[in-house]
């Protein structure tokens, strides 16, 4: 099987997603592909442990790609050997009133992993010039000043928000938070096909909305927005990587090789050593351990 370089995956200059394959030939069966994610998934779990012990790091995923991409299925399968203390999953939905009250990003700083933690973001703050590029009038429930109708949402208002998503990312970077960010890359056929299996295959029906039918007919506008917040976002300390989903199997696996071959990277993750007075009196407390 085709060894995986998270450097073929990275975005570093311009992309353009209808030139980016959405399926990666390895020559593997679905049975190799999960024995080596298996692997990785040891090794993940492991570090976490690791990381947890360390608390000097966090450890931000986020997910991004259109309805049926395998974004819930990828999460389950990647993170399922994490101890359940050191991970947390936040599915971001239509912003609730509370959440309206504050601006855009509160609810994902609130969100942020705790030192030791991973967290991750099923969909994100990308929603934010995403969707609402789409839908601009979902802006106008945020109650902004000087924002009163459609037409007063600029170029230059996106691109704020573009700059603040950026240095919001960087802010988090700088204290401690190691961002990884991922677009599953999902073809319309394929999305077509998964659509109709949720429609075919009875127990998967509470999948289905009419709701992914509407949003499906705005693909090239998301195609175009997503390449936009790509190309303008992938940074250093936050990069983007493209990831093939029209098989989510070897999606699976190049998430979580990508995550361990960042992670190892940080090699002053540890686990904390004793304090000479502790470490000196080992055997006494062994000693005092075994008296009954």
């Amino acid at each position: 099987m085709k060894s995986i370089d998270p450097k073929d995956f990275k975005v570093v200059d311009k992309i353009k997603l209808k030139e980016i394959p959405t399926v990666l030939d390895v020559k593997a069966d679905d049975k190799e592909k999960e024995e080596k994610l298996n692997k990785v998934q040891a090794k993940l779990s492991d570090l976490q442990d690791v990381m947890y012990a360390h608390n000097k790091y966090s450890v931000l995923i986020c997910l991004q790609g259109m309805d049926t991409s395998g974004k819930d299925s990828l999460i389950r399968e990647v993170f399922k050997e994490f101890n359940p203390r050191g991970v947390v999953v936040h599915s971001f939905k239509t912003p609730t009133s509370t959440e309206l009250e504050h601006d855009y990003l509160w609810r994902h700083y609130i969100a942020l992993p705790e030192k030791g933690k991973f967290a991750i973001f099923n969909r994100t703050h990308y929603e934010n010039v995403l969707v609402t590029r789409v839908h601009p009038e979902y802006v106008l429930a945020e109650n902004l000043p000087e924002i009163n109708s459609v037409d007063d949402i600029t170029s230059d208002f996106w691109g704020n928000r573009i700059k603040q998503i950026n240095n919001f990312e960087k802010h988090i970077a700088q204290n401690g938070t190691i961002v990884m960010k991922f677009y599953l890359h999902l073809s319309k056929e394929e999305q077509r096909q998964r659509l109709l299996r949720r429609l075919e295959e009875e127990k998967h029906n509470w999948k289905f909305s009419p709701g992914d039918l509407k949003e499906r007919g705005y693909w090239d506008e998301y195609m175009k927005y997503y390449e936009e917040a790509i190309n303008k976002t992938s940074t250093s300390h936050a990069p983007w990587y493209i990831v093939p989903a029209d098989d989510k199997e070897m999606s699976r696996y190049i998430v979580a090789k990508i995550i361990w071959e960042e992670m190892k990277k940080h090699t002053d993750i540890k686990e904390p050593e004793l304090d000479e007075k502790t470490a000196a009196n080992i055997e006494l407390y062994k000693k005092e351990l075994g008296e009954k």
